[in-house]
Formats: C-alpha cells, structure tokens, sequence
C-alpha cells in the first residue's frame, strides 16, 4: 500500500515537473515572438520613415554686371555690362534612407547613430538683357563662369537668410518623432547623442544642436573659400 501511495506521489510530481517544463517553454517562446514582433514592427516604421524629405523654395534676383578693360595706360577703355535675372528653384533635402541606427531587442533600446546632413539643390534659370559689348572687351565664358558663381553665392545668402531651412528641419523633426511615438507606444527608448528622447521637446533640443553645428560647418567652409 505505500509503495503504491509512493510511486502515485511520484507520478503526480513528475506530471506536475512536465507541465511547468511545458509552460514555462511556451512563455518563452511567447516572449521571444513578442519582441520579434516588435523588432519587426519597430524596423519597418523605420522604413516608412527613411524616404526623401524635400522642402522646395523659388528665389529671384536681379544683377548688373559690368567689367573694363582699359589701354594705352588706361587712356582708352572699352566697357561690357548686362542687366542679368535669376530665378531659381531651391530645394533642401534630408535622405533617410541614410540614417543610421541600431536595434537593441534585450534592452529594447533604439539608437540613432546617425542623422544624415541636408542636400541643397539650387537650380537658377539666368537670363541676360541690354546687353553692352565691344569687340575688344566681348562677353567670354570667364565671365559667364563669374556671373554664375555670384549669383549662386547670393543666393546661398539669401536661403541662410529664408525659412526654408528652417521649414525642412521642422519637416525633419516630424518624419523623426513617429519613430518617438512607436517606442513609447510599444515600451521601448529612443536615444540620441547618448540622451533618451521622452518627448518632442528633447527631440527638438538636440537635432536643433545638430543643425547649429551644421550652419557652423557650413559657415566655416564658406568664410574659407571667400578669403581663397
């Protein structure tokens, strides 16, 4: 009788050890599924995110141009000039498909490791009028070279001076923060330059750090090749 009572006891621990073993197999695989899915999930709103956000602006300018060449000890000079209009197509892009990241599935961390740096497109349509040329000082590809470059260089100014930068960043920002709001939708952190990103607010701090070490970069280079 009690070896009977023993080898029940036995068979009912065993049964119970198989059970947990069961259980606890089939929680674990339901965990590993659930981050998966969230990896997968988190990956491909990164995706939709990575496109190509373009802001688009139209500049005009007007430019009189003049050059002199001067002989027999500046004596006798002959004189070109041109009433020249520019319009130009600007745009300002960020490609994030360049972005870089990594996913940390254990601590379901997102970090971004890197933002790609704007792309500015100036495209100017430049048209020439009252045109004044001799044969001794004609209009040469120098000085179309010349007007081109001064034109480029004042619109340069001008898109510093605009708010189409500043619209682009702001449409940065916003393509950024739906990848903010799946992470706290989902329990996960998003990090950047070594902070976690709780809200818009610290996403607009730092990426609004980001673009002043740009225009400061791109400041230097200019300052650089004007002193050329």
């Amino acid at each position: 009788m009690q070896n009977l009572i023993k080898r029940i006891i036995v068979l009912a621990a065993l049964v119970l050890v198989i059970v947990l073993a069961f259980k606890y197999c089939e929680f674990k695989k339901e965990g590993e599924s659930d981050i998966q899915y969230n990896t997968n999930l988190i990956q491909q709103q990164i995706l939709n995110v990575g496109k190509l956000v373009v802001t688009e602006g139209h500049f005009s300018e007007v430019i009189t141009y003049k050059n002199q060449q001067k002989y027999l000890m500046d004596m006798v000079s002959f004189e070109k000039k041109a009433l020249v209009v520019v319009n130009a197509n600007v745009t300002v892009a960020y490609d994030l498909h360049k972005m870089k990241y990594d996913i940390d599935e254990k601590n379901k961390t997102i970090t971004i490791l890197n933002i790609p740096k704007e792309e500015i497109t100036i495209n100017p349509d430049i048209q020439f009028y009252d045109v004044e040329q001799s044969k001794l000082n004609p209009f040469t590809g120098d000085d179309y070279n010349k007007i081109n470059k001064s034109v480029k260089a004042n619109l340069a100014k001008k898109i510093e001076k605009s708010t189409l930068k500043t619209n682009a960043q702001n449409r940065l920002i916003s393509e950024l923060s739906k990848i903010l709001i799946l992470t706290n939708s989902m329990g996960w952190k998003l990090q950047y330059e070594g902070k976690t990103i709780e809200s818009d607010k610290d996403f607009n701090e730092d990426l609004n750090f980001f673009f002043k070490v740009q225009r400061f970069r791109v400041a230097k280079v200019q300052r650089f090749f004007a002193t050329d």
